[in-house]
């Protein structure tokens, strides 16, 4: 077991320790800013300091190979760079309801065929996770589920060797028995991380701890939380339908541009292989439908993009988006009130992403700036089109990354034609059979002139 000193106080201001609380810091005179930790020390029988460093070679730590624990589910190793890596600790953070605990169970389940895993849970009952694991169907032997809210017990656990691979549900409800504070307090959660994150590094184990969210959607706790651990996850998406992505927002192993993109499903979460097919499956071409060739992290994706335009019914005109950002579809508007001939100072506007998915890709500004003028205008684009490209300010299209391979995904989904701005270095676009011209502005596509043309034809 870690042994542990006296407890301190901290100053969260100046970093000033003390032996014990006071209201005021006296070194640089904050009201409120101690805060309670605990200081570990190495667990018995390992190596202890003694007070020499001794620095190896790059070259030789290099060669160094440290094999990884497969999850064998695809997207979830995709996401980590290949796996868990025995010794780092990961943080999964999620709304209620995403999924967390089932993924993570499907994940322990996966590993437990190979390497003994040990599932502690501090919110549930043993009996609720095994009936659970029922209806998922994880049943190895292999998997060990315990319940406990104390952090010391928890580290005593994994001190013992025995196990490769724990999961820890959730980090907000563990407590230090050295720390008189409650569970889920600021000293507790990072006393409890800083302890789990020690014997996880000296007993080679792979630990990955779940993390509450805010109503903000920010993780709850301190942000000391991410900086402690080395790979935090995020599970998004619409908890009651749609995809639910996984994204890595800091790794120390590997990529964080990837994703995975799972659908819920009897069985639990499963990795999508078309995720394009199944958002334009149920698509009803209409005014205001744009398609929208994206990524998520290095994997292009086609999406629906929809927006309503009506007549506001009141002094002030209510917009409102689902999928994007609110402020940069006001971004977006203004422009678009400036460089075009739309008028829309006047008139309420819905933006809805399809499939509960969050565009975060700036390629979106475009289809979004012609759902807006499709909608508005009343007028359709070709339904065998994709729409992809960042606008500016001044109405102009962007470059954006990737191009080839938002290409291929079009042509694979049987799209002949597409709408963005020129490849780089070159006067052309890149185009599929049967685009028109190189645009280079937003009046190209929404000047009055094509309306009328758009109408003239039909």
């Amino acid at each position: 077991m870690a042994k542990r000193t006296s407890t301190r106080f901290v100053c969260s201001n100046c970093g000033a320790v003390w032996s014990a609380w006071t209201g005021r810091c006296t070194t640089c005179g904050e009201w409120n800013t101690l805060q309670e930790e605990i200081s570990i020390k190495p667990l018995s029988g390992l190596s202890r300091s003694t007070g020499k460093l001794q620095p190896q070679s790059v070259g030789d730590l290099a060669i160094t190979d440290y094999p990884r624990i497969k999850s064998t589910i695809s997207d979830v190793d995709l996401v980590l760079g290949g796996g868990f890596v025995p010794g780092s600790v990961s943080l999964l953070t999620g709304q209620p309801g995403i999924g967390k605990s089932t993924i993570l169970l499907q994940i322990a389940n996966e590993i437990a065929k190979t390497n003994p895993v040990l599932y502690v849970s501090g919110e549930e009952s043993a009996h609720q996770i095994a009936l659970r694991s029922l209806r998922l169907k994880c049943d190895e032997d292999n998997m060990l589920i315990v319940t406990s809210n104390v952090a010391d017990e928890v580290a005593d656990s994994i001190a013992s060797g025995k196990y490769k691979f724990v999961i820890i549900d959730s980090i907000q409800t563990l407590r230090c028995d050295a720390l008189s504070s409650a569970a889920g307090t600021i000293s507790q959660i990072t006393g409890s991380t800083q302890l789990l994150t020690s014997v996880a590094k000296q007993t080679n184990t792979a630990i990955i701890l779940v993390g509450h969210v805010t109503k903000d959607g920010v993780i709850a706790g301190p942000k000391i939380l991410e900086h402690m651990v080395d790979v935090v996850l995020q599970l998004d998406g619409d908890v009651s339908s749609g995809f639910k992505i996984l994204r890595a927002s800091k790794n120390r192993f590997g990529s964080t541009t990837e994703a995975g993109i799972f659908e819920m499903v009897e069985s639990g979460l499963q990795p999508v292989a078309n995720p394009s097919q199944v958002l334009l499956e149920e698509r009803q071409p209409s005014d205001g439908s744009i398609v929208l060739a994206t990524l998520e992290g290095t994997r292009p994706l086609l999406v629906e993009v929809q927006a309503l335009v009506n007549p506001t019914s009141y002094g002030y005109p209510k917009r409102a988006a689902s999928g994007i950002e609110l402020n940069r579809l006001n971004l977006l508007i203004a422009m678009l009130e400036r460089r075009t001939k739309l008028k829309l100072s006047t008139q309420d506007i819905y933006i809805n992403i399809v499939g509960g998915i969050r565009i975060q890709d700036p390629a979106a500004d475009l289809a979004i700036c012609m759902a807006i003028g499709s909608a508005s205008k009343g007028l359709q684009l070709k339904t065998n089109s994709v729409v992809f490209g960042e606008v500016g300010l001044s109405g102009e299209i962007r470059h954006v990354s990737f191009l080839e391979k938002r290409l291929n995904e079009a042509k694979k989904m049987g799209f002949t034609s597409a709408i963005g701005p020129v490849q780089r270095g070159s006067n052309k676009f890149p185009m599929l059979k049967g685009i028109p011209d190189v645009r280079t502005g937003l009046n190209t596509y929404l000047g009055e002139g094509r309306d009328k043309d758009a109408k003239a034809k039909g």
